[in-house]
């Protein structure tokens, strides 16, 4: 009777070893997942400020005037150079003498 008590004893307390180490690392993991959703959401913010930027810097408005800083000027066909197929077999040979 003593050993069937003893082993019952042992059990129990293994049995609640096991049990505060598995509440532990779920603690462990709890923390942790709260920690990476944190940062999840520092990323989501983040992103939405980069969208926002993006969307002023590419606006027409605003390429518009950094071209006139520029002095950047459109293409029209006076200003359009048209090559020819053996000018550009010309420069095709010329490049290929310069390696």
């Amino acid at each position: 009777m003593g050993r069937l008590v003893l082993c019952t004893v042992a059990l129990l307390m293994l049995s609640a070893l096991s049990l505060v180490s598995s509440r532990y690392q779920a603690r462990q993991l709890f923390v942790a997942m709260e920690r990476e959703q944190a940062q999840s959401r520092e990323y989501e913010v983040e992103w939405r400020g980069l969208q926002v930027e993006r969307a002023a810097l590419t606006s027409n408005a605003r390429i518009d005037r950094v071209a006139g800083e520029l002095q950047m000027v459109p293409a029209t066909p006076e200003r359009t150079l048209y090559l020819t197929e053996s000018q550009i077999g010309y420069v095709a040979d010329t490049e290929g003498d310069a390696q």
